[in-house]
């Protein structure tokens, strides 16, 4: 959900939007190492690190340091991964976000557009396990405009450990699931990557209770609220079969960390579904934005979502 997104899951990232900050403060050596700031201490894939100040004139182009070497997998672009990952300005000795302290590891799909450049590039090539150190500078990160604590034309250093990888599935790949009820939109079941059609039931009252059925039921294992779940959906408003939303326009995936997913029907019709599958919601009202109206989505709204559920991670 590009457009909704913010609407749909609480933000976790200072890459898109800027988490707290820690207040843990980093050391104040100026030491460094490779070019970049020193881990003064959790130097070892796992901990939490400490970064020293930067010293000298930051590096004008992106800079890798990859501070251990893990055994897993060559990461490349359309991978979904996760990591955890410190953030800190090079004149700072104070990180403005990391994940280590909310012990929630960050989900994204590399190369999508997901986070700042400097990360997209960075990270492509490196190998599950590993701890890499980056150097970005401004034109990779928010450049002039700044976000939230870092400002205009900060060069960022990062300590991210990549946790895990998977390649990601172009469609839903399963047993087509007959669809039987007439008065619920049906979904094409093509398996190309194409954006599948979805046809409106011409004469029908949108139902009143969350609807939650499989269109091609998958083989993976059964989400659960403490899964991430890389996806391509369509969304559209049960009133006038009106398309407002969707990853297919964009060619990029969308990652849902269940537990972070704000849309109450939107979550609970996910839940439990089977991984590799293609999922018809129907949410009402009261389960999606109720009586408020959301950007351009009328107040009262039942919603309707063909949801493909490419891979977990």
């Amino acid at each position: 959900m590009r457009r909704l997104a913010g609407l749909l899951v609480v933000p976790l990232l200072l890459l898109s939007s800027v988490a707290c900050g820690s207040d843990d403060k980093a050391s104040d050596s100026a030491s460094m190492k490779n070019g970049l700031p020193a881990i003064t201490a959790g130097e070892k894939f796992g901990q939490k690190p400490t970064l020293a100040k930067g010293e000298g004139d930051p590096p004008k182009e992106l800079k890798v340091n990859v501070v251990s070497e893990g055994k897993g997998q060559e990461i490349k672009k359309g991978d979904a991964i996760q990591v955890n990952y410190l953030g800190q300005s090079w004149d700072s000795t104070k990180p403005f976000d990391n994940s280590f302290d909310r012990k929630q590891p960050f989900d994204l799909t590399l190369g999508a557009g997901q986070v700042i450049k400097g990360w997209d590039q960075g990270l492509e090539g490196q190998k599950v396990g590993s701890r890499v150190e980056l150097g970005i500078p401004p034109e990779l990160g928010y450049g002039a405009q700044g976000q939230g604590d870092i400002k205009p034309n900060a060069t960022l250093v990062f300590v991210v450990d990549i946790l895990k990888a998977t390649t990601i599935p172009t469609s839903a790949k399963g047993t087509e699931v007959a669809q039987d009820n007439t008065d619920l939109p049906k979904v094409g079941t093509n398996t190309d990557g194409k954006a599948p059609t979805v046809t409106f039931p011409k004469q029908a009252d949108p139902p009143k209770k969350l609807v939650s059925n499989y269109v091609i039921e998958g083989t993976g294992p059964a989400l659960t609220d403490k899964d991430s779940v890389v996806v391509q959906y369509q969304a559209f408003l049960w009133a006038g079969g009106k398309r407002f939303d969707s990853t297919y326009d964009t060619g990029k995936t969308q990652t849902f960390p269940l537990g972070q997913v704000t849309l109450k029907g939107l979550k609970d019709g996910l839940v439990g579904k089977k991984v590799g599958s293609r999922v018809l919601l129907v949410i009402p009202p009261d389960q999606a934005f109720g009586a408020k109206e959301q950007q351009g989505i009328p107040k009262n709204s039942t919603l309707v979502f063909a949801v493909d559920l490419l891979t977990k991670v």
